[in-house]
């Protein structure tokens, strides 16, 4: 398969890619699922998805030899998406796994939602919730705001630079949900189980 022009959907043994893969398929998009350092190597763009925990995530990323390839696509310019946990391992740490050191792409740091008996809501945060859109950017292009996406993490991020911040979301607390910088964006939420405004998304980091 040629891969040249492809959407590189980063395998590493945490998430469901097919389900992302097809999200980006319905754009009439070639994509290459798996850990191929040489096919991945040749992708037009690549996306880093994940569901389960911030250490063991990044231990899979070193064995197959992801986590260096991910950190020279974000300083090399190559578009770059994170969805979910894949947003959480670009900071430094995750309160998670401590002493796991992330990509370390964004400074900054994850945390864990407060306690249900000092909030009164559940966690992990699943199900539908709004986004506050704070900057334009190539990424929300069409996205109306306070469109509603749908979660799944019991962690946020706390970026060191608030200018990062492209949507906000509340659960209890105010958290990062969209992020961005240069070429590199992430997501909190998941846009492949997002419908309209999820795909959106997707097309627009296709179209950059």
């Amino acid at each position: 398969m040629k891969t040249k022009k492809a959407i590189g959907i980063m395998d590493y043994g945490m998430g469901n890619l097919r389900s992302v893969a097809k999200a980006v398929e319905r754009f009439g998009e070639t994509t290459y699922v798996g850990d191929d350092l040489k096919k991945l190597a040749q992708v037009e763009k690549l996306i880093l998805p994940g569901v389960g925990a911030f250490g063991d995530a990044v231990c899979e990323l070193k064995k197959r030899n992801l986590f260096h390839l991910v950190r020279d696509a974000a300083k090399s310019g190559t578009p770059l998406l994170g969805i979910c946990l894949g947003l959480q391992l670009f900071f430094e740490r995750s309160q998670e796994s401590p002493g796991v050191k992330g990509l370390g792409i964004w400074k900054g740091s994850v945390v864990k939602f407060p306690s249900p008996e000092q909030s009164r809501l559940k966690i992990p945060h699943m199900g539908w919730n709004d986004v506050s859109l704070k900057r334009q950017s190539t990424i929300l292009a069409h996205v109306k705001e306070g469109s509603y996406f749908y979660f799944v993490h019991s962690y946020y991020a706390q970026p060191s630079e608030r200018k990062l911040i492209l949507g906000e979301t509340n659960y209890g607390i105010t958290f990062p949900s969209i992020l961005g910088s240069a070429t590199t964006f992430a997501v909190q939420f998941h846009p492949e189980k997002s419908q309209r405004a999820g795909l959106q998304i997707l097309k627009n980091f296709i179209g950059l």
